[in-house]
């Protein structure tokens, strides 16, 4: 089902040891509106959306987990040669008594992921706008996340990961039409 490119979907670059910036991106890792939640819960809808718009779930959850490599990476890179000092100064210290400099699925205040972040109702419309609605959480945290950070490298890849939220938001709005208009048709049988 799938190919693995032994490649990162846009490249990932940092231009210094920054601890304080890979706290807030740990948000995108292990949060609420962050990649892996978004990768679970649209692999996870599309077995109760109708077969119309079933390919758009797959393809977008499998793109979200290649958004999460790319966080990973840059979580890696901002935190590599971070000493002790530094990572307890950015407020990362319970996270290096628990894990070293091991990523974790969490979010920026330390907590652990959780299956309750992903929704799915079951009705095909509610899912697509809970869809829409979790795009557009990750495209303002990302551009918060670019707001506080001054590392330009960085800000490029942010600046990927925020307008693919944006296209993926579109995608699920155009779902959303679609299958309103098929409800909409009247039916003979």
């Amino acid at each position: 089902m799938w190919i693995y490119e032994k490649k990162l979907q846009y490249p990932v670059k940092v231009s210094t040891c920054n601890p304080v910036l890979a706290k807030y991106l740990i948000e995108q890792y292990g949060g609420a509106d962050g990649e892996l939640a978004a990768a679970l819960r649209y692999l996870n809808q599309r077995y109760t959306i109708p077969d119309k718009v079933i390919g758009l779930l797959t393809d977008i959850g499998t793109e979200e987990f290649a958004h999460l490599e790319m966080i990973a990476t840059m979580v890696y890179k901002l935190t590599k040669d971070a000493t002790v000092e530094q990572l307890k100064a950015a407020g990362l210290g319970s996270h290096y008594a628990n894990h070293e400099k091991a990523l974790f699925y969490e979010n920026s205040s330390g907590d652990a992921f959780t299956t309750s972040y992903i929704a799915a109702k079951g009705d095909p419309i509610a899912d697509l706008y809970e869809d829409i609605a979790a795009e557009e959480k990750a495209r303002a945290t990302y551009q918060w996340i670019i707001n506080l950070s001054d590392d330009p490298d960085l800000n490029d890849g942010l600046r990927f990961l925020r307008e693919r939220e944006i296209i993926h938001a579109q995608r699920f709005r155009e779902a959303v039409e679609i299958l309103k208009e098929e409800k909409d048709q009247k039916r003979f049988f």
